[in-house]
């Protein structure tokens, strides 16, 4: 008779969000955030009794807030929290993170860019609290946690799985406020999905990424420059662009028209941003599609966005500045990552 296997280690750090929600009701969709209380991981864990099975489970708290008030500063205190929990368990199979949705993608990406760990690292969220009819609280970190602790999700970088998706961290973004299939990695599609019966991957993340990312080497207390964006719209002037200057922002993602076009105001604007030593980079307000290093850009001296979303493209130029100002060098991170 064969030897039962033994369960894969995974700690589940709590940041807060609807999945650590409880409304006033069973049919508070909206109001929990301001009105309604807030679980640690391991009373979230409690609750969903069924991922006991999965996975022996290590509740770690960090936070209990909305995602819409984390800063730069707690995703390097995050950081360092994963990278210490590492050392001191070399035995995990990997982390689940649950996290709000409003801000998840953006603190996977850093993450995906930063970690210097080998252990799959994994972000959740839900879209209804746990008190909530129909919650996708239970199936999202279910899913999350058969992930991060499935030996065949190593390497691959950070990941976020969400309604049995599993997305790379460079890919997916949110694209409804309230549907459960809010997660998607558009152009790219999901790396994979979470079936009934097992794990299952279909591709790989291109470019740079953890453990082998260029910024795996930033200290856990850097102190990356302000970088700021700059929204494109009919008749938009260079009243953004001045005041973002006006607060020391090095660094400015223009997110302008489809294919990467700004109003001639803004382009001036710009312009003599970049001639004052500020890095700018091109981006669009499309959810599809690259920018490409096309001529105007090149000679202008502007970074191209490739297929990066603002916030993402903001991440990667500020991570970029705490390394290097150069213009050229700050293009390959964005054509490598």
């Amino acid at each position: 008779m064969s030897k039962p296997t033994a369960l894969p280690r995974v700690a589940v750090i709590g940041c807060g969000g609807t999945i650590a929600s409880l409304g006033t009701s069973s049919t508070d969709l909206m109001d929990y955030p301001e009105h309604g209380t807030k679980l640690d991981a391991a009373q979230i864990l409690e609750r969903v009794s069924e991922t006991a099975a999965v996975a022996a489970l290590i509740p770690v708290p960090f936070r209990s807030v909305g995602s819409n008030n984390l800063t730069m500063t707690d995703w390097f205190e995050l950081r360092g929290t994963l990278r210490r929990l590492s050392r001191e368990h070399p035995d995990l199979a990997g982390f689940v993170i649950l996290h709000g949705t409003a801000t998840l993608e953006e603190t996977a990406f850093f993450l995906h860019l930063t970690l210097d760990i080998p252990q799959t690292v994994v972000l959740t969220g839900s879209q209804r609290p746990l008190s909530a009819v129909g919650s996708d609280a239970p199936s999202n970190l279910l899913g999350a946690i058969r992930v991060a602790g499935d030996a065949s999700s190593r390497g691959r970088g950070v990941l976020v799985v969400f309604n049995d998706g599993i997305h790379a961290a460079r890919d997916v973004i949110k694209v409804s406020t309230v549907r459960l299939d809010t997660f998607r990695s558009m152009d790219n599609g999901v790396l994979g999905t979470v079936d009934p019966d097992l794990i299952r991957y279909r591709r790989r993340a291109e470019g740079r990424h953890a453990p082998d990312a260029a910024f795996a080497r930033l200290p856990d207390d850097a102190q990356p420059p302000r970088v700021d964006i700059a929204y494109s719209y009919v008749g938009a002037d260079a009243t953004v662009i001045e005041a973002v200057l006006a607060k020391g922002a090095q660094g400015i993602v223009s997110a302008g028209l489809a294919p990467g076009l700004v109003t001639g105001a803004e382009k001036k604007a710009l312009e003599a941003a970049i001639a004052c030593g500020i890095a700018v980079v091109q981006c669009t307000r499309s959810p599809l599609g690259r920018v490409a290093q096309r001529r105007y850009l090149r000679e202008g001296g502007f970074i191209a966005g490739e297929d990066f979303s603002p916030q993402k493209a903001r991440i990667l130029l500020a991570l970029g500045l705490t390394l290097t100002s150069d213009v050229t060098m700050l293009r390959e991170y964005f054509a490598t990552h």
